[in-house]
């Protein structure tokens, strides 16, 4: 069975920092667009980064930029978030997700087949 495992979440300091990690079983995630995804209480999920397949190329939300950093560990079957200077409208589940193409591009109406189950990261005094 195919599954995305998330980690790394928890209760942090405003201007804190935590390093999500995504791993996989039964497949590798270098083969994949990744994207990391983010949903609030009483709020739609919206894409914080993705990360295309091969090229290097990561797109972030405006709202993270400069803030978060996504990046990849193949040899570890895992991609990460980097989160700093946590602000607490970044208090949410945040979801990684896999997504194949043979384009490897990630693009504002890529969908996503494969989600794990979310961590919960909670910005907050």
């Amino acid at each position: 069975q195919v599954q995305v495992v998330e980690s790394g979440g928890g209760l942090v300091q405003p201007g804190g920092s935590l390093r999500l990690s995504c791993t996989a079983s039964e497949f590798t995630l270098e083969n994949y667009v990744i994207g990391w995804f983010r949903q609030a209480p009483g709020k739609e999920r919206e894409r914080v980064s993705c990360s295309n397949r091969g090229d290097g190329t990561t797109l972030y939300q405006d709202s993270v930029k400069g803030r978060f950093t996504i990046s990849r560990d193949n040899a570890k079957n895992s991609v990460h978030l980097q989160m700093n200077n946590l602000k607490p409208e970044d208090t949410g589940v945040y979801y990684c997700a896999a997504h194949y193409t043979y384009t490897g591009q990630c693009t504002p109406t890529t969908l996503f087949e494969y989600w794990g189950r979310g961590t919960q990261v909670t910005v907050s005094r």
